[in-house]
C-alpha cells in the first residue's frame, strides 16, 4: 500500500508540474528536471515556480495529515484535527501582526510560526494547572479557549488594518495558498517538517498506547505524560512550520486520516505513513486545481473545504462510522 501511495504521489507531482497556464508536454518536463534541455522560459516556469510550489503543497500535506492522524489518537476523538490545540490560530494572529506591521514577508512567515508555538505552548502549561480534568480534556479545553483567544486577535487586527492594503493581504493569507511559496522557505519548510515528523514516525508503534485507557497503557508500561509531550510537540512543531508557508488549510488534517483507517486500519505503524502520503497527494491534486480549473486562482483553504466536506460525508457514509 506504501509504495502504491508513493506512485500516486509521483505521478500526481508529475502531472501538477506539466499543466497551467503555461502547459508543457510531459517530455519537455522530464528534459528539464533532468537537466539536459527546455527553453529558458519552461525551464524557470519549472524549476523557478512550479517545482517549489509542489513539493511545499506535498510537504504540508503530508505534515497536516501526519498532525491529524497522531491527534485523534491522542484525544481518542475522530474529530481532532491539527488546530485543536489553537496552532492555527496563533500562526493567523502572528501572520496578520506581521502584515499589520508592514513587515517583510520573512517576518510574516516567521511571527506565524512563533505565533502557533505560542499558542500550544499556552496551551499546554494552562492544562498542566488544570489539576481537576484528566489531562486529555484539559488539553482540550485549553485548546479552546487559546484558539478563541487569538481568533479574537486575529479580528482585532482585521478592525486596525488599512481597508485598502492590509486587510485584503490578511483576508486572503487567513483563506491558505501556495501562490506566493519560492525556493527561499523550502529549506524552512523541509527542516521543521523532518524535525517535527521524525519522533512520530520512529513512536508510531509506542503512540498506539494512547488509544487505550490510561490504567491499561500504564500497565503495558507506558509512559503517557512522556508520549503525550511528544506528539504534542512534534505535531506543533509541523502545523506551525507548514501553517507560516501556506496560511490556514483545513480538512486535510480531518479527513486524510479518515481514508487512511479506511486502507489500512487503525494501528498506527501502518496508518501514519499511509495518512501521510495520502495527504502529500490530495493537498498536491487539490492546489493543483486551485491555479488551474478557473482564470483566476482560487484560495486553497477553500477548495480543501470544498473537496473535504464531500470526501468526509462519504467516509462517513462509507465506513458507517468516523
Amino acid at each position: 500500500m506504501v509504495a502504491l501511495l508513493a506512485f500516486l504521489l509521483l505521478g500526481i507531482g508529475f502531472w501538477s508540474l506539466t499543466v497551467g497556464k503555461y502547459p508543457l508536454a510531459p517530455r519537455e518536463v522530464v528534459a528539464i528536471l533532468l537537466g539536459v534541455g527546455g527553453e529558458d522560459s519552461a525551464r524557470t516556469v519549472i524549476l523557478n515556480v512550479r517545482l517549489p510550489r509542489v513539493l511545499a503543497a506535498a510537504l504540508v500535506g503530508m505534515a497536516l495529515a501526519a498532525a491529524g492522524a497522531v491527534y485523534q489518537v491522542l484525544f481518542r476523538n475522530p474529530l481532532a484535527a491539527p488546530d485543536i490545540l489553537g496552532a492555527s490560530a496563533g500562526a493567523g494572529f502572528g501572520a496578520a501582526l506581521a502584515i499589520l506591521l508592514s513587515l517583510p514577508v520573512i517576518f510574516v512567515h516567521g511571527m506565524a510560526f512563533l505565533g502557533g508555538l505560542l499558542a500550544v505552548g499556552g496551551v499546554y502549561l494552562l492544562a498542566h494547572a488544570v489539576r481537576r480534568h484528566d489531562p486529555v480534556l484539559a488539553l482540550i479545553l485549553s485548546g479552546v479557549a487559546v484558539g478563541t483567544l487569538f481568533s479574537a486577535g486575529i479580528s482585532l487586527i482585521k478592525v486596525l488594518a488599512d481597508p485598502s492594503v492590509q486587510l485584503p493581504t490578511i483576508t486572503f493569507w487567513l483563506m491558505g495558498g501556495l501562490n506566493g511559496v519560492t525556493g527561499k522557505e523550502l529549506p524552512f519548510l523541509l527542516a521543521l517538517v523532518a524535525l517535527g515528523s521524525l519522533p512520530l514516525f520512529l513512536l508510531r508503534w509506542r503512540l498506539n498506547l494512547l488509544a487505550l485507557p490510561d490504567e491499561e497503557a500504564i500497565a503495558l508500561g507506558g509512559n503517557l505524560t512522556l508520549l503525550r509531550g511528544a506528539v504534542v510537540a512534534a505535531a506543533t512543531l509541523v502545523t506551525s512550520a507548514s501553517v507560516a508557508v501556506s496560511g490556514i488549510i483545513g480538512w486535510v488534517g480531518l479527513v486524510v486520516p479518515h481514508a487512511a483507517r479506511l486502507l489500512v486500519g487503525p494501528e498506527l505503524s501502518r496508518l501514519l505513513p499511509t495518512a501521510m502520503l495520502l495527504g502529500a497527494s490530495f493537498l498536491l491534486a487539490t492546489d493543483t486545481l486551485a491555479r488551474t480549473v478557473a482564470d483566476m486562482e482560487i484560495p486553497l483553504g477553500i477548495l480543501t473545504a470544498l473537496v473535504g466536506v464531500p470526501a468526509f460525508l462519504f467516509l462517513l457514509v462509507r465506513g458507517g462510522r468516523v
